[in-house]
């Protein structure tokens, strides 16, 4: 109810004073373009439709078994009834450490388990229009996120023309926060990730409905100009921040706890400190139905 009540407080709100909302940093509604698909065609998609993850699209592969607050493990992502499922769950116990010999990965400790598919090494795409539909993970100090990157990202010449972290959506404010309220936010970075990392934002923006229980779609269109954020096909933002990146960038699936060093002590850009007591809905899902990539006809 006082979802509901809020959401049309923010109707009220961003017709009579947008700049209002935007000052308040409070969640905004999608009221830009609406998206035109005639414009594309279909080149690449997972519906997830089999029983196991599709290893010639998809790789758990990453830099680190420690991500932030928690680890990242594969045995945590699985497909099942039509989904993609990346599950976060608290473990007494390490779960297998499986990177062998190699020093500068951190083996598994107690603590929180999540997961993420990439497919870094077997689809990269430049420019076009990229969508997942999702069910959010229901809980408190972490983040879901359909995001693209490449190794240009980590160069510091002070532009992003040569690779640009796409943030399509971040799951960051679950709706028991009181400034969250179902919103999820897009955005950018480039220059790395030191002093020097640049990057923007479209701000936070209200999912009608429940997107903890509901599927949505997320999506951003990339032309020659412009990054073009949606929400069920209803434009968020836009940004053409230190230039639109020219080169392919890879695909990433994601859920992240807040913390560092592998210990969830963290608030995250407003997430609020994670617990993983019977009343959090421990353990929690991120259900991904499709993920669908277009290319300009």
């Amino acid at each position: 109810m006082l979802n509901k009540i809020m959401y049309w407080i923010l109707v009220v709100l961003t017709a009579v004073s947008p700049s209002l909302v935007q000052f308040l940093n409070l969640p905004q509604i999608p009221r830009g373009q609406t998206l035109d698909m005639s414009k594309f065609e279909l080149v690449w998609n997972d519906e997830f439709d089999g029983d196991k993850l599709d290893t010639t699209k998809w790789g758990y592969e990453w830099w680190v078994t420690e991500r932030k607050g928690g680890y990242w493990h594969e045995d945590m992502v699985t497909v099942e009834n039509g989904d993609l499922v990346i599950r976060a769950e608290y473990k007494d116990e390490p779960m297998d450490f499986r990177y062998g010999d190699i020093d500068w990965v951190k083996p598994y400790k107690s603590g929180y388990y999540t997961g993420l598919i990439t497919s870094r090494d077997k689809y990269e795409q430049c420019r076009g229009y990229f969508e997942c539909r999702c069910i959010l993970p229901a809980g408190t100090g972490l983040w879901s996120s359909f995001w693209m990157m490449n190794e240009g990202v980590f160069n510091v010449d002070g532009f992003g023309d040569d690779g640009t972290e796409v943030d399509v959506y971040e799951s960051m404010y679950y709706k028991d926060h009181w400034c969250g309220l179902n919103a999820v936010i897009g955005g950018i970075h480039f220059d790395g990730y030191g002093e020097r990392s640049q990057g923007d934002s479209t701000g936070k923006y209200f999912v009608k409905g429940d997107p903890y229980k509901e599927y949505n779609t997320y999506g951003v269109e990339w032309n020659e100009n412009e990054y073009i954020f949606y929400i069920n096909g209803i434009e968020t933002g836009r940004t053409s921040k230190g230039g639109v990146s020219d080169n392919p960038q890879y695909l990433l699936l994601s859920v992240e706890i807040a913390g560092h060093d592998g210990i969830a002590d963290a608030d995250r850009h407003g997430t609020g400190k994670i617990t993983h007591t019977p009343k959090g809905n421990w353990p929690v899902e991120y259900r991904v139905d499709y993920v669908r990539c277009y290319q300009y006809k």
